[in-house]
């Protein structure tokens, strides 16, 4: 049986490693969003295609993510790749990295970092506007 990809789950999990509060992203996708409606999104398995493109341009991660990532077979590919605490036990013939990872996790903590400034400049742009 083919596992379904969660869409409304993996926006849940990009949206957490980013840290970013369920209100914050409401706030971001405009007026009519809030924080339940945000809960019940990442409850939905299919996620509208265009709703994902907005989600995507505020946590500046691709659609393609949503649609795609399959947490389970995620970790098979860590736990068949990591082994008695060793960094990994992998040749060239059974990954093929078309990056670095340590490039992109210092991507995404950028990123994390940018959105952060971007929340606490919104944030005191509110507090002047009062």
């Amino acid at each position: 049986m083919e596992q379904k990809i969660h869409q409304g789950r993996n926006v849940k999990r990009f949206r957490e490693m980013l840290g970013i509060k369920q209100e914050a992203l409401a706030f971001d996708l405009g007026e009519d969003w809030n924080q339940k409606k945000i809960s019940i999104l990442e409850q939905k398995e299919v996620v509208d295609e265009s709703l994902l493109q907005k989600i995507s341009e505020v946590l500046k991660i691709p659609v393609k993510a949503f649609q795609n990532f399959d947490e389970e077979q995620a970790i098979n590919i860590i736990s068949n790749t990591f082994h008695d605490g060793s960094i990994a036990h992998a040749t060239a013939e059974n990954i093929q990295c078309t990056f670095n990872p340590v490039d992109k996790m210092v991507e995404l903590y950028e990123r994390m970092l940018q959105q952060q400034k971007e929340m606490i400049e919104k944030l005191e742009k509110l507090i002047q506007d009062k």
